[in-house]
């Protein structure tokens, strides 16, 4: 988008941890509605990269600016203060978040999960937030199972509350952190078809992923990772039938 500022921009993010790099530098700008899919060898910083830009880990250096709330440290002995504290915390108000593993309470059923957040976190009214809930669990084709425990639903339908428990915090910005990898084959496209639901939406997302058919069709660009850098940021047709760097190439021979 011309003369407009970028939803997400990070410059310069290091992370280490004990001595050992994991990002290095890492810069990138996003786009409000943008979807981006991360790819790269496991192990090469994905994960910690999301994890990152919701606060999960600390920054070691450099800066991560969501919807105008900024974070920046000069380096990982700067002391972390009570400001840096607060913005953090609002910083994920802003940011869902959804994991491999789901997540979710085992003892409390999908309508509950999805109630959580909003009730405990923003003290919302019980009767707005049930109704709210409800909407999201009919928005990812759970409205059936609204009174369900976790363990007596697919995969699929566990992640895709774990989307509507995200959602019902009214985030800027979606991160997934390999959200089909512990999903049955057979499941995965229901919880990608959210992703590209949301998509249509206008919800900016970034997800690592190992679903190469997902990030050709339905992102609007993709990072290439390796070794904690972003080795090739471009669109999903350029990447895939032309990759620029020897790196991007050698790891996408895996997928032909």
């Amino acid at each position: 988008m011309e003369n407009s500022k970028p939803l997400i921009s990070v410059k310069n993010l290091s992370k280490s941890y004990e001595g050992h790099k994991v990002l290095g530098k890492i810069s990138v700008d996003i786009e409000e509605g943008d979807l981006v899919s991360i790819i790269g060898p496991s192990g090469c910083g994905k994960s910690t990269f999301l994890r990152c830009l919701n606060c999960l880990e600390i920054i070691d250096s450099g800066s991560v600016v969501i919807d105008k709330i900024a974070l920046e440290r000069k380096s990982a002995n700067e002391p972390i203060s009570d400001d840096f504290h607060d913005k953090a915390h609002q910083l994920r108000q802003h940011v869902g978040m959804v994991f491999q593993a789901f997540n979710l309470f085992p003892h409390k059923t999908l309508l509950q999960n999805v109630m959580l957040g909003p009730l405990v976190v923003k003290k919302e009214k019980p009767d707005i937030v049930e109704e709210k809930a409800r909407h999201l669990l009919r928005k990812v084709g759970l409205s059936h199972f609204a009174e369900r425990y976790p363990e007596s639903v697919s995969g699929g339908q566990r992640q895709r509350a774990a989307i509507a428990r995200a959602l019902a915090m009214n985030p800027k910005v979606m991160l997934y952190d390999e959200p089909t990898s512990s999903i049955d084959p057979e499941m995965v496209d229901e919880v990608l078809q959210v992703m590209r639901d949301l998509d249509k939406e206008g919800m900016t997302q970034l997800i690592v992923t190992h679903e190469m058919k997902f990030a050709r069709d339905a992102s609007d660009y993709i990072i290439y990772m390796e070794h904690g850098e972003f080795i090739e940021i471009s669109d999903e047709d350029e990447i895939f039938i032309a990759p620029k760097d020897e790196r991007t190439r050698r790891f996408l021979r895996n997928f032909m």
